[in-house]
């Protein structure tokens, strides 16, 4: 795509000469140089998102930044527009934020307080929450949503988890019994459980850190969804951490200090998090590291899956 990260940039009076690739995962992510300061030139992959979808996403965001919560902003084009089209390829620029990556695969580098630094993210978290609830999204307005059909239905979001092909034919038929009881019990929860729009995605590598500020990033893969959902994303990557216990029960007192938890609903939901990523790795299991990635994803699934049907009372 770097022809059409050079091609982009002047539809914001960018200087093609001026851009940099930083990035690049679902999408590429290019830093462009400009008198305002460095951007966030975004290409993303042709046919992940609608349209309405990628205008959905910039129009949340926009609405988040005016509400004082630190995340990028989108810029209009020249045209006035947050999303051109440069040959199939859908892009955007955001505001370029200031700090460091808080880390890779769950790993909190650098952060000396981590219980502190979970509870911060609990408060961000909740912020995100209330300040989307109080927001009336526009006529149109459209994102994914991690319901209960995206999460177990058959036609999951990220996919059919028990189709993994890392999965033996007893963890398959695991999974699917695991589906059918862990379905059941959402079922029974749903209408308690708070629900409106999510980030989906506060991992570790979205989370950036400036001196005491956090800032979350890629709103990708946001949506509407359960709100503990957006706990529990943060939550798995920390499953095998020594502090685990006191991680959790700092997020979810920097949380709850603004919003209600329901601990229960958040084990299921840590559960659905964790079987996501065995259909979100399928197509994508070519790629480099991809068996590998696969594999991890078994290796947490699995205990969580069989510790639930050993557990369960649905």
């Amino acid at each position: 795509m770097n022809g059409f990260a050079h091609a982009a940039a002047p539809l914001w009076g960018l200087d093609p000469a001026q851009v940099s690739l930083v990035a690049k995962r679902e999408n590429e992510v290019w830093r462009a140089e400009g008198p305002g300061g460095p951007y966030a030139l975004r290409l993303h992959r042709p046919g992940y998102r609608t349209a309405a979808e990628l205008q959905s996403e910039l129009d949340w965001m926009a609405m988040l930044a005016k509400g004082g919560l630190t995340v990028p902003r989108p810029i209009p084009s020249r045209t006035g527009r947050l999303v051109e089209v440069v040959g199939d390829t859908p892009v955007d620029l955001l505001t370029w934020m200031p700090g460091r990556m808080v880390g890779k695969q769950g790993a909190l580098e650098g952060i000396t307080d981590r219980a502190g630094h979970m509870h911060r993210l609990g408060a961000l978290l909740a912020r995100l929450h209330d300040l989307s609830d109080n927001w009336t999204p526009p006529e149109g307005f459209t994102r994914p949503r991690w319901d209960r059909p995206g999460l177990l239905g058959e036609t999951p979001l990220w996919g059919p988890f028990w189709a993994n092909p890392d999965l033996t034919s007893a963890q398959r038929a695991t999974l699917r019994q695991v589906q059918i009881r862990a379905e059941a019990d959402l079922a029974a929860r749903e209408t308690a459980l708070d629900y409106g729009l999510i980030h989906a995605d506060a991992i570790t590598e979205n989370v950036m850190v400036d001196g005491e500020t956090l800032v979350l990033i890629d709103f990708d893969d946001g949506g509407w969804g359960f709100r503990d959902f957006d706990l529990a994303t943060v939550l798995m990557r920390q499953l095998t951490a020594a502090d685990y216990p006191a991680l959790r029960a700092a997020l979810l007192e920097g949380y709850a200090a603004r919003r209600t938890v329901d601990e229960a609903a958040l084990d299921l939901l840590l559960l659905c998090r964790a079987l996501t990523y065995l259909g979100w790795i399928i197509p994508r299991r070519d790629e480099p590291g991809g068996e590998e990635r696969s594999r991890r994803a078994v290796a947490t699934a699995l205990p969580l899956a069989e510790t639930y049907l050993e557990t369960s009372d649905v």
